[in-house]
Parts: structure tokens; sequence; C-alpha cells
């Protein structure tokens, strides 16, 4: 009996380094794959897929208002701002949004 309890015990000291880097990587993985930018986290997509929403709205947004004037950078900042705001609003929407109407008039500048 006393050759089998020695036995486990010298197996469980076999695997107790493999144990214990097993839990140690469970842990640092995850916060190491993080900090290197190796996850992308609920937030920053949600992040990336609003600026390319908006990127595409201005985009629509500066296409028709060049077909209502041709040449919108010799317009001031105000007279641009105004046919952002006209322009911006999405079919199906009722307002503008901020941040499409600033898109809008930088690529009306450009």
């Amino acid at each position: 009996m006393a050759l089998s309890m020695k036995s486990t015990t010298s197996t469980w000291e076999s695997i107790k380094p493999k144990v214990i880097y097993f839990a140690i990587g469970l842990v640092a993985g995850p916060v190491l794959s993080g900090m290197f930018g190796w996850q992308v986290m609920t937030g920053t997509a949600n992040e990336q897929v609003r600026a390319g929403i908006v990127d595409q709205q201005a985009v629509f947004c500066a296409a028709n208002a060049h077909t209502e004037t041709a040449d919108t950078s010799k317009l001031d900042y105000t007279a641009r701002n105004d046919l952002a705001k006209k322009h911006a609003v999405m079919p199906g929407g009722t307002a503008a949004d901020f941040d499409v109407v600033s898109a809008c008039a930088k690529k009306l500048a450009g």
C-alpha cells in the first residue's frame, strides 16, 4: 500500500508545475493579448463601425450637394455647413446627424 501512495504523490508532483503554468496562462493570456491589441473590444468595434457609417453617409451627402452646387470649395464655411445640413438627412430620417454634417462639410471643402 505504501508503494501506491508514493506513486500517486510522485504523479501529482510531476503534474503540479504543468497545472500551475496552465492556470497562469489562462489569466495572463487574455490580459497580454488585450494589451498588445490582438483583441478587439466591443466598444472599439462599435466606434469603428460608427466611423464607417458616418463616412459613407458623408460621401452620399457630398455627392448630393455637388449636384446642387458644382464647385463647393469656393463656398465659405457657413454656406458649406448649410449645404451639408440640407443633404445630410438620410432617406427615411427626419434630422441630420451632427457627425455626418461635419464630415460632409469637410468633404465639400476639399
